[in-house]
Protein backbone atom coordinates (compact mmCIF):
# COMPACT_ATOMS: atom_id res chain seq x y z
CA UNK A 1 0.00 0.00 0.00
CA UNK A 2 2.97 2.24 0.98
CA UNK A 3 4.02 1.95 -2.53
CA UNK A 4 0.66 2.64 -4.00
CA UNK A 5 0.59 5.50 -2.04
CA UNK A 6 4.13 6.96 -3.36
CA UNK A 7 2.75 6.09 -7.20
CA UNK A 8 -0.49 8.00 -7.14
CA UNK A 9 1.06 10.78 -4.99
CA UNK A 10 3.31 11.62 -8.47
CA UNK A 11 1.44 14.61 -10.46
CA UNK A 12 -1.23 13.41 -12.72
CA UNK A 13 0.19 16.08 -15.59
CA UNK A 14 3.30 14.82 -15.05
CA UNK A 15 1.80 11.24 -15.56
CA UNK A 16 0.04 12.36 -18.74
CA UNK A 17 2.81 13.98 -20.50
CA UNK A 18 4.33 10.85 -20.21
CA UNK A 19 2.37 8.67 -21.65
CA UNK A 20 1.66 11.05 -24.47
CA UNK A 21 5.43 11.46 -24.94
CA UNK A 22 5.82 7.66 -25.17
CA UNK A 23 2.49 7.02 -27.02
CA UNK A 24 3.36 9.90 -29.64
CA UNK A 25 6.42 8.59 -30.43
CA UNK A 26 6.21 4.47 -30.97
CA UNK A 27 2.79 5.81 -33.36
CA UNK A 28 5.85 7.85 -35.24
CA UNK A 29 8.44 4.35 -35.55
CA UNK A 30 6.05 1.53 -35.81
CA UNK A 31 3.47 0.97 -38.36
CA UNK A 32 0.08 2.16 -37.98
CA UNK A 33 -3.20 0.98 -38.90
CA UNK A 34 -4.81 4.24 -40.26
CA UNK A 35 -2.71 6.75 -42.13
CA UNK A 36 -2.10 10.09 -40.88
CA UNK A 37 -1.08 13.55 -41.91
CA UNK A 38 -0.02 16.30 -40.50
CA UNK A 39 0.25 14.62 -36.87
CA UNK A 40 2.07 18.15 -35.12
CA UNK A 41 -0.44 20.36 -35.83
CA UNK A 42 -3.18 17.84 -35.03
CA UNK A 43 -0.89 17.64 -31.53
CA UNK A 44 -0.95 21.26 -31.13
CA UNK A 45 -4.92 21.23 -31.44
CA UNK A 46 -5.77 18.99 -28.92
CA UNK A 47 -2.58 20.12 -26.07
CA UNK A 48 -4.59 23.34 -26.50
CA UNK A 49 -8.04 21.48 -25.36
CA UNK A 50 -5.28 19.58 -22.25
CA UNK A 51 -3.98 22.74 -21.61
CA UNK A 52 -7.65 24.64 -20.68
CA UNK A 53 -9.04 22.02 -18.77
CA UNK A 54 -5.72 21.91 -16.48
CA UNK A 55 -6.02 25.54 -16.10
CA UNK A 56 -10.22 24.84 -14.90
CA UNK A 57 -9.36 22.13 -12.99
CA UNK A 58 -7.41 24.26 -10.42
CA UNK A 59 -10.15 25.92 -9.33
CA UNK A 60 -13.18 23.09 -9.42
CA UNK A 61 -10.79 20.12 -8.26
CA UNK A 62 -9.82 21.20 -4.54
CA UNK A 63 -13.48 21.60 -4.12
CA UNK A 64 -14.33 18.52 -5.57
CA UNK A 65 -11.64 17.01 -2.99
CA UNK A 66 -13.22 18.75 0.08
CA UNK A 67 -16.71 17.76 -0.52
CA UNK A 68 -15.85 13.97 -1.29
CA UNK A 69 -13.92 14.18 2.05
CA UNK A 70 -17.26 15.43 3.60
CA UNK A 71 -18.78 12.56 2.38
CA UNK A 72 -16.84 9.81 3.61
CA UNK A 73 -16.78 11.72 6.74
CA UNK A 74 -20.71 11.48 7.04
CA UNK A 75 -20.05 7.47 6.29
CA UNK A 76 -22.79 7.68 3.22
CA UNK A 77 -22.57 5.66 0.80
CA UNK A 78 -22.97 1.33 0.31
CA UNK A 79 -19.51 0.31 0.95
CA UNK A 80 -19.67 1.73 4.20
CA UNK A 81 -22.25 -0.73 4.93
CA UNK A 82 -19.72 -3.77 4.83
CA UNK A 83 -16.06 -4.35 6.61
CA UNK A 84 -14.21 -5.31 3.60
CA UNK A 85 -10.44 -5.91 3.53
CA UNK A 86 -8.71 -2.65 2.19
CA UNK A 87 -8.03 -4.39 -0.90
CA UNK A 88 -11.03 -5.86 -1.74
CA UNK A 89 -12.55 -2.11 -1.21
CA UNK A 90 -10.11 -0.64 -3.37
CA UNK A 91 -10.59 -2.85 -6.67
CA UNK A 92 -15.05 -2.86 -6.09
CA UNK A 93 -14.45 1.25 -5.60
CA UNK A 94 -12.26 1.35 -9.06
CA UNK A 95 -15.33 -0.80 -10.66
CA UNK A 96 -17.72 1.25 -9.43
CA UNK A 97 -16.22 4.66 -10.59
CA UNK A 98 -15.62 3.02 -14.20
CA UNK A 99 -19.71 1.60 -13.39
CA UNK A 100 -20.61 5.54 -13.15
CA UNK A 101 -18.93 6.87 -15.56
CA UNK A 102 -20.26 4.10 -18.17
CA UNK A 103 -23.87 5.51 -17.72
CA UNK A 104 -22.70 9.19 -17.54
CA UNK A 105 -20.95 8.21 -20.85
CA UNK A 106 -24.24 6.38 -22.42
CA UNK A 107 -25.84 9.43 -21.40
CA UNK A 108 -24.01 11.86 -22.97
CA UNK A 109 -25.05 10.34 -26.10
CA UNK A 110 -28.32 10.16 -25.34
CA UNK A 111 -29.11 13.63 -24.17
CA UNK A 112 -28.98 16.32 -26.26
CA UNK A 113 -27.44 18.63 -24.32
CA UNK A 114 -24.90 16.75 -23.00
CA UNK A 115 -24.16 15.24 -26.59
CA UNK A 116 -22.99 18.78 -27.31
CA UNK A 117 -20.24 18.93 -24.89
CA UNK A 118 -19.44 15.19 -25.39
CA UNK A 119 -19.26 15.51 -29.71
CA UNK A 120 -16.21 17.37 -29.45
CA UNK A 121 -13.99 14.55 -28.73
CA UNK A 122 -15.62 12.08 -31.55
CA UNK A 123 -15.16 15.25 -33.83
CA UNK A 124 -11.54 13.84 -34.18
CA UNK A 125 -11.03 12.41 -37.81
CA UNK A 126 -8.33 10.90 -37.36
CA UNK A 127 -7.67 9.62 -33.55
CA UNK A 128 -4.47 9.27 -32.30
CA UNK A 129 -2.69 8.82 -28.07
CA UNK A 130 -3.75 12.77 -28.63
CA UNK A 131 -7.14 12.51 -29.33
CA UNK A 132 -7.09 11.11 -25.27
CA UNK A 133 -8.03 14.53 -24.25
CA UNK A 134 -9.99 15.74 -27.23
CA UNK A 135 -12.52 16.56 -24.36
CA UNK A 136 -14.59 19.93 -24.18
CA UNK A 137 -13.11 21.16 -20.67
CA UNK A 138 -16.70 22.30 -19.95
CA UNK A 139 -17.76 18.54 -20.05
CA UNK A 140 -15.11 17.01 -18.17
CA UNK A 141 -15.64 19.84 -15.14
CA UNK A 142 -19.54 19.95 -15.14
CA UNK A 143 -20.18 16.41 -16.70
CA UNK A 144 -17.93 13.81 -15.27
CA UNK A 145 -16.64 15.56 -12.32
CA UNK A 146 -19.57 15.96 -10.80
CA UNK A 147 -19.87 12.14 -11.44
CA UNK A 148 -17.35 11.19 -9.36
CA UNK A 149 -19.01 12.67 -6.21
CA UNK A 150 -22.45 11.19 -7.69
CA UNK A 151 -20.17 7.67 -6.60
CA UNK A 152 -18.92 8.59 -3.18
CA UNK A 153 -22.18 9.70 -2.58
CA UNK A 154 -24.10 6.50 -3.62
CA UNK A 155 -21.06 4.01 -3.01
CA UNK A 156 -19.20 5.42 -0.57
CA UNK A 157 -16.23 5.34 -2.21
CA UNK A 158 -12.91 7.96 -1.46
CA UNK A 159 -10.05 10.16 -3.22
CA UNK A 160 -7.26 7.70 -3.02
CA UNK A 161 -9.26 5.20 -4.76
CA UNK A 162 -10.42 7.71 -7.69
CA UNK A 163 -6.68 8.57 -7.59
CA UNK A 164 -5.91 5.17 -8.19
CA UNK A 165 -9.20 4.84 -11.30
CA UNK A 166 -7.51 7.90 -12.98
CA UNK A 167 -4.05 6.40 -12.69
CA UNK A 168 -5.42 3.09 -14.36
CA UNK A 169 -7.86 4.95 -16.89
CA UNK A 170 -5.14 6.99 -18.41
CA UNK A 171 -3.05 4.52 -19.10
CA UNK A 172 -6.09 2.45 -20.87
CA UNK A 173 -7.22 6.11 -23.05
CA UNK A 174 -4.08 6.31 -24.10
CA UNK A 175 -4.24 2.44 -25.29
CA UNK A 176 -7.46 2.59 -27.00
CA UNK A 177 -6.60 5.56 -28.92
CA UNK A 178 -3.40 5.65 -29.89
CA UNK A 179 -2.80 4.63 -34.20
CA UNK A 180 -0.79 1.31 -32.92
CA UNK A 181 -1.66 -2.02 -34.59
CA UNK A 182 -1.99 -4.60 -31.66
CA UNK A 183 -2.41 -8.19 -31.60
CA UNK A 184 -5.43 -9.90 -32.34
CA UNK A 185 -4.99 -12.43 -29.95
CA UNK A 186 -5.63 -9.74 -26.56
CA UNK A 187 -9.30 -9.55 -27.68
CA UNK A 188 -9.78 -12.72 -26.96
CA UNK A 189 -7.95 -12.97 -23.80
CA UNK A 190 -7.85 -9.56 -21.92
CA UNK A 191 -10.55 -8.31 -24.02
CA UNK A 192 -12.93 -10.61 -22.27
CA UNK A 193 -12.78 -8.37 -19.24
CA UNK A 194 -10.96 -5.11 -20.15
CA UNK A 195 -11.62 -2.28 -22.75
CA UNK A 196 -9.33 -3.25 -25.73
CA UNK A 197 -7.88 -0.68 -28.62
CA UNK A 198 -10.08 -2.58 -31.05
CA UNK A 199 -13.06 -2.07 -29.03
CA UNK A 200 -13.07 1.80 -28.13
CA UNK A 201 -12.22 2.09 -32.12
CA UNK A 202 -15.98 0.79 -33.02
CA UNK A 203 -17.13 3.51 -30.73
CA UNK A 204 -15.25 6.37 -32.81
CA UNK A 205 -16.34 4.83 -35.96
CA UNK A 206 -18.54 7.38 -38.02
CA UNK A 207 -21.63 5.54 -38.38
CA UNK A 208 -23.90 6.28 -35.27
CA UNK A 209 -25.56 3.18 -34.77
CA UNK A 210 -21.50 1.71 -34.29
CA UNK A 211 -20.81 5.13 -32.69
CA UNK A 212 -22.94 4.26 -29.70
CA UNK A 213 -21.51 1.28 -28.54
CA UNK A 214 -18.59 0.63 -26.09
CA UNK A 215 -19.31 2.82 -23.42
CA UNK A 216 -17.17 1.52 -20.65
CA UNK A 217 -13.54 3.17 -20.37
CA UNK A 218 -11.46 0.76 -18.51
CA UNK A 219 -14.09 -2.84 -17.89
CA UNK A 220 -15.89 -3.73 -21.26
CA UNK A 221 -17.99 -6.22 -19.17
CA UNK A 222 -20.75 -3.10 -18.78
CA UNK A 223 -20.80 -3.14 -22.36
CA UNK A 224 -21.82 -6.57 -22.61
CA UNK A 225 -24.02 -7.02 -19.35
CA UNK A 226 -26.09 -3.99 -20.47
CA UNK A 227 -25.85 -5.60 -24.68
CA UNK A 228 -24.33 -1.65 -25.75
CA UNK A 229 -21.39 -3.92 -27.02
CA UNK A 230 -20.25 -4.06 -30.83
CA UNK A 231 -17.71 -5.50 -32.94
CA UNK A 232 -16.14 -3.80 -36.42
CA UNK A 233 -13.36 -4.94 -38.67
CA UNK A 234 -10.65 -2.14 -38.71
CA UNK A 235 -11.41 -2.33 -43.15
CA UNK A 236 -14.79 -0.51 -42.52
CA UNK A 237 -13.77 2.09 -39.36
CA UNK A 238 -14.09 5.64 -40.65
CA UNK A 239 -13.40 7.95 -37.65
CA UNK A 240 -15.11 11.32 -36.20
CA UNK A 241 -18.15 12.94 -37.25
CA UNK A 242 -19.48 14.00 -41.04
CA UNK A 243 -19.92 17.67 -39.20
CA UNK A 244 -16.53 17.92 -38.41
CA UNK A 245 -14.66 16.95 -41.63
CA UNK A 246 -14.00 19.99 -42.60
CA UNK A 247 -10.51 21.11 -41.69
CA UNK A 248 -11.44 24.60 -39.88
CA UNK A 249 -13.60 22.33 -37.46
CA UNK A 250 -10.54 20.74 -36.22
CA UNK A 251 -9.13 24.04 -35.08
CA UNK A 252 -9.25 24.78 -31.16
CA UNK A 253 -11.12 27.70 -31.12
CA UNK A 254 -14.27 26.37 -33.21
CA UNK A 255 -14.30 22.84 -31.20
CA UNK A 256 -14.30 25.15 -27.91
CA UNK A 257 -17.08 27.35 -29.40
CA UNK A 258 -18.96 24.44 -31.23
CA UNK A 259 -21.15 23.11 -28.59
CA UNK A 260 -23.07 26.86 -28.62
CA UNK A 261 -23.89 26.38 -32.65
CA UNK A 262 -24.89 23.77 -34.85
CA UNK A 263 -21.93 22.31 -36.98
CA UNK A 264 -24.82 21.52 -39.22
CA UNK A 265 -24.81 25.44 -40.16
CA UNK A 266 -22.29 26.26 -43.45
CA UNK A 267 -19.93 28.55 -43.28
Amino acid sequence: MEMLEKILNINSNYVIIGLLALFFLMEQVLSNPFSFRRRGEHLIQNLLLLISLTLLNLFVLVWQVKLMDWLNAQRIGLLFLFELPIWVKLILSVMLYDFTTYWIHRAAHKVPLLWRLHRVHHSDVKMDSSTTFRFHPLEMILVYQVGNVLTVTLFGTDVFSMALYYFILNIFLFLEHANLNYPSWINKTFGLLFVMPDHHRVHHQQNQFYTDSNYADIFIIWDRLFRTFKTLSHSEMKYGLIEFENPKRQTFMYLIKSPFSDPKDKE
